[in-house]
């Protein structure tokens, strides 16, 4: 297809029309693989005249094809990109990364990062001469840093094999990089596109020495050079002209970028070469000259930039948060420490507790949107990027690692905050501050406990300083109250009466009219649940509690919230009978919930899916709790039945293991497996076919539960032939060559539970499953899969003696696998402990095989043979007689 033909066809894929739209995908589609296509597609998106919806609809159907086709994942894919079209599109594609505006050049850039991905160096060895020729060009030198950067970051987390192309790489392009970057941090009052040019050059010098410091920025004067540099722009002010007044335009300024990543990489530096017991001998000798020379000018500059803290200026959040970070490290570093001592009393009060305190964003996001302001609150990676919970790690490590003097006047500190807070009239009260001040006596927790004097005083400070908060008009006061409350539920109350009143509060607050707090007082719950002696406590108002959790559940998801649930339940165990069916349909409303986010916002997908499986245990815990009443497990299977079967597809991956273990109660401890359950059987022997070989050890669980429990069945059904899926899912396994012996553990054991529980119904398996029991022993290495692979044999020999013995002489193999059990059996450490049959189990599998040899006619087995099973089995039960004594003494 001709350009004018195909942009048509682009721009009708932009259609509002359902059915043009459809017809122009299906188009493309057909497309793809034709001669000059990609070729083609490229030509559209450069095209300046061409209309900008249609070259971006062209960069992303670019994009998507050749992220599927370029490389196939299938080797043996055999539609393929023509070669003549790969090489064209090679030889152009760089060139036009300076020409494209930003939206189409990050598509161009994915694709780009595919083809270096894929084909450097060996069908691209010509990229590296385009790089360096570029970066001598004037109007080259933003394409050449982008590639560059895509280059370097192939590499960012390789082994040091793999990792042999990237020092070519900084041997012909960081001399040029370096005389680049200089220039740039030599110009005065440079504008935006020179941030944007040291940003590049940042995220290269990032990727290129994440792991390893390649040797050429070894040589001092080099590495010198760089470090000058870095320092000149983290020390200089962010120019103020241009910065954007919107918060998230303004930490996403280039200029302020440029400042977040030179912070990155000198704590990156840090971390690596700050402790010399970890260093290989020739790093040994620049991490000293590291230590000496840069550690503490890096520190002081990190410190002028937290002055914008004091000074009420404006610092990113994420430089923050780095920069603590690199303080926290230097706590532990006698040198660096003795460079903050001076300091510490500016950096402990003026800097990190404001940083502790609610502040107006915090108050925003409160009254805007109370589920952002929770989600923010217990999200683990907006944890990683936070200035407060790297004041709260500050704060930790002081205390912990410089105690002395430190921990006693940050105290005092707090204690003067309370006191000024409960001077105070109401209109003046520093609510803030005592918010803060409540986040630090939580973050100490664990150090309170157990340092005197504070140990002692821990419950007066909690009736006099938090518990009043629980009523506070000031709701962040509120939610801190709780959360503080659940942190120290675990020490000992002198009053019982302190402790029920702060429990019960707890519970209030889950009727709070404030989410935050209803959430913060969920989470505190489960402290108290688990600190409660006296049960009876909860137990009147269980109902009513469990009631006000899911409509919580309703409205926030949070792995958090079911672990208070799994909490409630462990502790009240069979009592929860009566709302099981109800918990258990408000859990998997509350998984589907959480899917349907999930899928539908990839920014919340982490969250989502970890509130999924935080739903799964928590219905895992809860049919647990009600094993002993096989009756409810009807009436909840219905409910579950719909998760199972979705999540046993490859949709499952993530959750499989906790579904599987739903299954497994529910196969194990309804009264009978229904045909609905059967339903689930063909999923999982699919899975295992296909992706799911390493859940084989929890695919075996249910699968043991619905041949022993469901025997009948499995063996009459005929559609589906159970037998059949299970012998095609065991040989598959168990004939792959490249299976280690312990992959395949599973294996041997089902087919121990296909023989022990189907005697007399399935002879004509008995020759398969022992051709390959007897193949994958000859080629076993490992004692314990040979151990397992033997009692297999014994198990069909328990199936039927003489049938299996006649088998094995038709195979010929009878003698070499009576003496190979017989030597097993003799194996013996230099201990004098079994190499084989460790266990009970293994001990009575090979009593009963053999002792069913024993009743066979004498014309059967020689009188010798028969002498030696009788030997072998008089051992075996001494040996069992004397582990089940031995367990019995050793029991407590």
């Amino acid at each position: 297809m001709d350009l004018s033909n195909l942009t048509l066809v682009l721009r009708a894929a932009l259609s509002h029309a359902p059915e043009e739209r459809k017809a122009a995908e299906a188009s493309l589609e057909q497309l793809q693989y034709t001669q000059q296509h990609l070729v083609r597609l490229l030509q559209i998106i450069v095209d300046g005249s061409c209309d900008m919806a249609v070259r971006q609809v062209a960069s992303i159907h670019f994009k998507n094809f050749v992220s599927k086709a370029w490389s196939p994942i299938d080797p043996d894919e055999t539609r393929k990109i023509p070669e003549g079209d790969k090489s064209m599109v090679r030889e152009n594609i760089l060139g036009f990364v300076t020409q494209l505006p930003p939206l189409l050049r990050a598509q161009l850039g994915e694709s780009i990062k595919t083809l270096i991905l894929a084909d450097y160096p060996e069908q691209w060895p010509s990229l590296l001469h385009w790089v360096t020729h570029n970066m001598e060009s004037q109007d080259q030198i933003f394409g050449a840093l982008y590639v560059l950067r895509i280059l370097s970051r192939k590499y960012e987390f390789k082994s040091e094999e793999e990792r042999i192309p990237l020092y070519q790489i900084v041997e012909e392009c960081f001399p040029r990089l370096l005389n680049i970057f200089s220039t740039l941090v030599q110009i005065a009052n440079p504008p935006i596109e020179v941030a944007d040019l040291i940003k590049l050059i940042c995220k290269i010098f990032w990727s290129s020495i994440y792991l390893e410091i390649p040797k050429q920025l070894f040589e001092p004067n080099i590495f010198n050079a760089w470090i000058v540099l870095f320092l000149n722009l983290l020390e200089r002010p962010v120019p103020l002209e241009g910065q954007p007044s919107d918060p998230d335009a303004r930490k996403a300024w280039g200029w302020w970028k440029v400042k977040k990543w030179i912070t990155h990489i000198l704590n990156r530096l840090y971390s690596r070469f700050a402790d010399m017991k970890v260093h290989k001998p020739e790093s040994k000798a620049f991490a000293q000259m590291f230590q000496k020379n840069y550690a503490g000018k890096i520190l002081g500059c990190h410190l002028q930039l937290l002055n914008a803290i004091r000074t009420g200026g404006y610092l990113p959040d994420r430089v923050i948060n780095l920069i603590l970070q690199y303080l926290t490290n230097s706590l532990t570093k006698n040198s660096m420490y003795q460079l903050m001592q001076p300091q510490i009393d500016i950096i402990l009060f003026e800097i990190i507790f404001p940083l502790m305190c609610f502040n107006d964003n915090d108050q925003m996001l409160w009254d805007e949107d109370p589920h952002e302001y929770v989600r923010k609150g217990y999200d683990i990676i907006e944890d990683l990027y936070s200035p407060r919970t790297a004041a709260m790690d500050f704060v930790s490590e002081l205390v912990r690692k410089r105690g002395k003097g430190n921990l006693q006047k940050f105290i005092q500190f707090i204690v003067e905050i309370f006191m000024r807070y409960n001077e105070a009239s109401i209109e003046v009260k520093p609510y803030r501050q005592k918010d803060g001040a409540l986040l630090a006596i939580g973050t100490l927790c664990d150090r309170l406990k157990q340092t005197d004097p504070y140990k002692a005083e821990l419950e007066r400070m909690l009736v006099q300083h938090v518990f009043p908060e629980f009523s506070s008009h000031v709701g962040h006061l509120r939610a801190k109250a709780a959360w503080v409350a659940g942190q120290y539920a675990h020490i000992t109350f002198s009053d019982q009466d302190n402790f029920r009143k702060a429990m019960h509060c707890v519970i209030s607050g889950l009727r709070d009219p404030e989410l935050p707090v209803r959430v913060d007082s969920v989470f505190a719950l489960r402290s108290f649940v688990e600190a409660c002696k006296d049960l009876d406590e909860i137990r009147p108002i269980l109902p009513q509690l469990l009631d006000e959790f899911f409509k919580l559940m309703g409205e926030v998801e949070n792995e958090d919230l079911v672990f208070t649930l799994e909490t409630i339940v462990d502790r009240f165990g069979e009592e929860m009978a009566p709302y099981a069916l109800g918990l258990c349909q408000s859990l998997a409303a509350a998984f589907w919930r959480c899917m349907a986010s999930s899928e539908a916002d990839d920014e919340i997908e982490d969250s989502g899916a970890l509130a999924a499986v935080g739903c799964l245990r928590a219905l895992s815990t809860i049919l647990e709790s009600i094993s002993s009443l096989p009756h409810l497990f009807i009436q909840i299977e219905p409910t579950l039945l719909p998760i199972l079967r979705r999540m046993l597809t490859s949709d499952g991956q993530d959750v499989y293991e906790e579904v599987l273990e739903i299954v497994s109660y529910l196969t194990f401890y309804s009264p009978t497996i229904s045909l609905d359950m059967w339903s689930l059987w063909p999923l999982m022997m699919e899975a295992l076919n296909d992706w799911a070989i390493d859940f084989f050890e929890n695919i075996l669980v249910p699968l043991d539960n619905y041949i022993s429990r469901g025997t009948e069945h499995f063996v009459s059904c005929k559609d589906p032939d159970y037998q059949q899926s299970l012998w095609k899912g065991l040989s598959s396994v168990m004939t792959d060559q490249n299976m280690e012996d312990s992959d395949i553990v599973p294996a041997p054991k089902l087919i121990e539970v296909f023989f022990q529980n189907c005697k007399g119904q399935v002879d004509h398996w008995v020759e398969p499953y022992l051709r390959l029991t007897i193949d994958r022993l000859r080629r076993a290495e490992k004692p314990y899969l040979k151990s397992l692979l033997v009692q297999v044999i014994a198990n069909v020999f328990y199936y039927n003696p003489s049938f299996t013995l006649a088998m094995l002489h038709k195979l010929g193999v009878a003698t070499e696998i009576f003496n190979l059990w017989f030597v097993m059996l003799q194996q013996v450490k230099k201990s004098g402990k079994r190499v084989n049959f460790k266990r009970e189990h293994d001990k009575k599998v090979c009593c009963l095989g053999l002792t069913s040899l024993i009743g066979l006619p004498a014309n059967h087995i020689p009188a010798e043979a028969l002498e030696r099973i009788f030997k072998a089995t008089l051992e075996l039960l001494v040996a069992y007689k004397e582990q089940v004594a031995g367990k019995r003494f050793s029991a407590p």
